[in-house]
């Protein structure tokens, strides 16, 4: 799955968000129920709090959900080169929020782990 994750770097900027209203799942990108309450994932400009800018990096491979290994790795790259990353992994594809100053330091970086450079 390395080899052939294609790293894209999405347009816009994003910002986790908690005590969310329900009003605002359509508006997100993601979305987990906590036991402290709802998280979104909203593009900025409709983030009702002024939180960390993120990026999105989406993995073009098809993740398997029984995939091992993919996640540990991306994270372990970008954090050896000091870049926090939040990992969501979905039904298709796995999706990585990075900093928003980082964000092309950390597309280079994937890019170098798919093709093992």
């Amino acid at each position: 799955m390395i080899a052939g994750m294609s790293p894209d770097l999405r347009p816009g900027v994003f910002v986790f968000v908690t005590g969310a209203e329900e009003a605002m799942i359509p508006r997100a990108v993601a979305m987990f129920r906590e036991a402290e309450g709802l998280s979104l994932v909203l593009p900025a400009e409709d983030a009702p709090e002024a939180g960390p800018r993120m990026r999105l990096i989406t993995l073009q491979v098809n993740s398997a959900l029984e995939g091992v290994g993919l996640t540990a790795a991306v994270a372990s790259a970008l954090a050896d080169v000091g870049i926090p990353a939040n990992v969501v992994a979905a039904y298709m594809h796995d999706h990585v929020f990075v900093p928003e100053a980082a964000a092309e330091k950390a597309l280079g970086t994937l890019r170098a782990l798919a093709t093992g450079a």
